[in-house]
């Protein structure tokens, strides 16, 4: 019995980085303001991001490139339009995980799974 409960202890380890990298999917995006932002969906290497205010030219598709602790804006809305360059994931107590949007000076959103 031991043997099969550390058996499925080191299965159960060997899988959190696994589970920590993962990002893709829709996320839903609040602002500084905790107002709604918009829709981020991230699928292999490419994004797409749905602006919560009508005509904002963040709104739109882009690269990124997929790193340990989350992704890298490559272009797109959010890079040119709102100087996105990093989505870190981050852990949530509400939502087990959720991406941080960066800038070089600031944090300008948090996406929770949506």
């Amino acid at each position: 019995m031991p043997r099969i409960a550390l058996i499925i202890s080191f299965i159960a380890l060997s899988a959190l980085p696994a589970l920590a990298q993962s990002f893709e999917g829709n996320w839903g995006c609040r602002d500084a303001t905790a107002g709604k932002a918009g829709i981020l969906t991230i699928y292999g290497q490419v994004y797409a991001f749905a602006s919560a205010s009508v005509g904002d030219k963040s709104s739109g598709t882009g690269t990124i490139t997929a790193y340990q602790d989350g992704v890298g804006f490559n272009d797109g809305g959010l890079k040119t339009s709102r100087a996105v360059q990093a989505g870190r994931i981050i852990p949530d107590p509400n939502y087990g995980v959720a991406i941080q949007l960066e800038t070089s000076d600031a944090i300008v959103m948090l996406c929770t799974p949506h």
